[in-house]
């Protein structure tokens, strides 16, 4: 039976979803070669100082124990290119949590118990875990995350803001949040013949098997890194965590497989978490609602180990027109676990601020906040002066009003109630840059008609196997069943990480380029694939070295109902609306669950996911999901995600946007909105929980 081709944007079901609801996906912790010992992380239990002994007896007497690594007898890294990889070099301790030794064992359960039984003695120095917006430590680095530069100046906002008819000045506070993947960061090791392999729990394992080539002195083609299914990430998998360096370590070490696995109670100390931020948002505005001038400064912090800026203050350089800007970024090293990335870094917690902090202006005018943003747009970007290749943000306004019927809500704040439920509406606008990164490709033709895909991209649950084939079949114009795509190892043509929102257009573009170089062989060759078959190469190194004359950022807007109980404080998102501005949707199946997966991010960034660092014992408090709370189906009720079709002819061959991230932003600021409409109470911290909201209720 013949198949008509799909096109591209066709709502394909995912290609590895049989797989996952099976059983037969198999992750990186479902390799078991044969010898296969387990290792468990000891933790240090002090904030900071130095291991001063380690006494490991009783561990290795216990049944089952093979070997206790510790930094007197593991094998010596070289210069690695991450500080957090160089794990039992020395008897340092940054922070709370950091790896001091690994108990090897041949099962699980061994491994555990003999970390129980390791005596570790510390000499421990004064600590300091607490950021403030005046920390004395705090210092204006060179560049944020994404390198971009910590400080931006415009005109003379000081100057413009105090001259301003209307002016809002609030500080807006959040603490640490948690990448929380369903799958566990596990890496399994084994040496075979001086050959390296490496399951790994990745969201690129072409930069993990160049890291550990750095890291312990070996070529590319003495190593293999395979990141085949990954259970999520959110950005937690983005770099090599010390997990996958301890299996390489204790493999090498014993001479046997190990594997490693992070137990969600060491997440928060060794795989990253979005950085706190102390974020002052200035804005300045005429009476008619005309911004003057804006002013957004962050405070964060970063490790003892190695600099991360979280870019919260970048959003502000792009999204509304002002005359005047200042954007100031400022961190302190702490002795806290490295932040890193989480989904939407920068964006996602600085947008919560400014587009709170845009509510509470259009509260001071009494202007429509939808108003007050359309009535800001830029002609072009404001800080670089480039002109867009595209904006949607008035288009996502607008119908998303339409949609939402906003303009049917009575503005004036805590006057809609329902028993006694208060209830509120509030909307916030979302931003994320286009970007694109080097990635190769092959595509080949057999002589069957069927065709391969090879490129080292990862699929962390978003679908990338199947908008991938979804390209290369639209290029080849043939049916994508007669696409086979390989995907996840290293030993494959190099791919980006899978990260930025920058998978598709990175991927994408190198499949699509080696598929048209492809069909121009096949022309040349006149349609007949010779025996051995046909390959073409490409890739997108000249796309993501060029300059670019345009600004390139994919928007979007959300709307947030609540109830917000009298009595309790309790609050419940009833209806979420994101409609969004991001090129071309290649599929819309899997670009609805990633749209609506960031809002559910967000849902819980506002009301339910909270960290609190302990002062006293210099870690985080909440490193379970008992207590870390994410959101639940309970809490996700009517959910939907839009978007309009934006036809942008700058970007890539596909004409597409990242989508993976630009869901969670904004996202978090409408629920606020929304429960200051409904209660009046504007609270400036998140998460919103009863007991910060009972205090203002009625």
């Amino acid at each position: 039976m013949s198949h008509t081709p799909q096109p591209l944007g066709a709502p394909l079901v995912r290609r590895e979803g049989r797989e996952k609801v099976t059983g037969t996906a198999r992750y990186a912790a479902e390799h078991h070669p044969p010898g296969l010992l387990y290792g468990w992380i000891v933790p240090a239990t002090v904030p900071s100082g130095r291991v001063t002994a380690i006494r490991t007896s009783r561990a290795l007497a216990l049944p089952g124990v093979h070997t206790v690594l510790t930094h007197e007898n593991a094998p010596r890294l070289g210069q690695a290119d991450d500080p957090v990889l160089r794990v039992l070099q020395d008897a340092r301790v940054p922070h709370r949590g950091w790896p001091v030794a690994l108990v090897v064992a041949g099962t699980l359960e061994a491994a555990r118990a003999g970390a129980d039984a390791v005596h570790v003695t510390y000499g421990t120095s004064p600590h300091d875990v607490v950021l403030t917006g005046d920390h004395p430590g705090l210092y204006t680095p060179e560049k944020a995350n994404g390198g971009y530069p910590a400080v931006r100046t415009r005109g003379d906002a000081e100057a413009a803001l105090a001259a301003a008819p209307v002016g809002i000045d609030a500080t807006y506070t959040l603490g640490a949040l948690h990448n929380h993947p369903m799958e566990p960061h596990a890496s399994t090791a084994r040496w075979d013949d001086g050959h390296l392999t490496v399951h790994d729990s990745s969201q690129g394992s072409t930069t993990v098997r160049d890291s550990l080539c750095q890291a312990f002195g070996l070529g590319e083609d003495h190593v293999t890194v395979v990141s085949e299914h990954v259970g999520g990430g959110f950005g937690s998998k983005g770099t090599p965590r010390p997990q996958v360096v301890l299996a390489v370590m204790a493999a090498r070490h014993t001479g046997r497989p190990v594997q490693v696995s992070v137990p969600r109670r060491h997440m928060a100390a060794l795989v990253g978490h979005r950085a706190p931020t102390v974020q002052r948002v200035r804005l300045g505005a005429d009476r008619d609602g005309v911004l003057r001038a804006v002013s957004h400064e962050i405070a964060t912090h970063t490790s003892r180990i190695k600099e991360f800026v979280e870019q919260a203050a970048v959003p502000a350089r792009v999204m509304y027109a002002s005359p005047h800007s200042r954007t100031v970024h400022r961190v302190a090293p702490l002795d806290v676990p490295s932040p890193s990335w989480m989904r939407a870094p920068g964006e996602c917690p600085g947008m919560y601020a400014l587009e709170s902090a845009m509510d509470e202006l259009a509260c001071a005018l009494g202007t429509d906040p939808v108003e007050l943003r359309l009535r800001n747009e830029p002609v072009a970007e404001p800080d670089s002066g480039r002109p867009f290749s595209s904006r949607g943000l008035a288009a996502c306004l607008t119908e998303g009003a339409r949609r939402f019927g906003w303009y049917d809500r009575d503005p004036r704040p805590a006057v809609r109630q329902e028993g006694g439920q208060l209830i509120g509406t509030g909307v916030a606008s979302a931003t994320y840059p286009v970007l694109l990164s080097p990635s190769t490709a092959s595509v080949h033709a057999a002589p069957d008609g069927s065709y391969t895909v090879r490129v080292n991209a990862t699929d962390i649950g978003t679908g990338a196997r199947t908008v991938l084939a979804q390209i290369a079949a639209a290029a080849l114009e043939t049916d994508q069943e007669k696409v086979t795509v390989e995907i996840g190892s290293s030993d494959l043509p190099a791919g980006s990480v899978a990260g930025g929102s920058s998978g598709t257009a990175s991927w994408g573009t190198a499949v699509h380029k080696a598929a048209t170089a492809l069909v121009r062989r096949l022309a040349e060759h006149g349609g007949t694939v010779p025996p051995g078959g046909i390959t073409a190469t490409a890739g997108t190194e000249e796309e993501a070295g060029r300059e670019q004359p345009y600004a390139q950022h994919a928007f979007g807007a959300h709307f947030a109902e609540v109830a917000v109980d009298s009595l309790t404080g309790e609050v419940r998102v009833r209806r979420m609306l994101g409609v969004f501005a991001a090129g071309r949707i290649l599929n819309a199946r899997t670009a609805r669950s990633q749209f609506i997966g960031g809002m559910v991010m967000g849902l819980g960034m506002a009301l339910t996911e909270g960290s609190t660092m302990d002062p006293g014992f210099g870690d985080f408090a909440e490193r379970d999901l008992a207590s870390y709370h994410i959101p639940t189906c309970a809490d996700v009720t009517d959910l939907e995600a839009h978007w309009i079709e934006e036809d942008d002819p700058h970007l890539n061959p596909m004409g597409s946007k990242g989508i993976g991230e630009i869901g969670i932003v904004g996202s978090a600021a409408a629920v606020g909105n929304a429960v200051r409409h409904a209660t009046g109470a504007r609270l400036r911290s998140l998460p919103i929980t009863p007991d910060t909201l009972l205090p203002y209720l009625p």
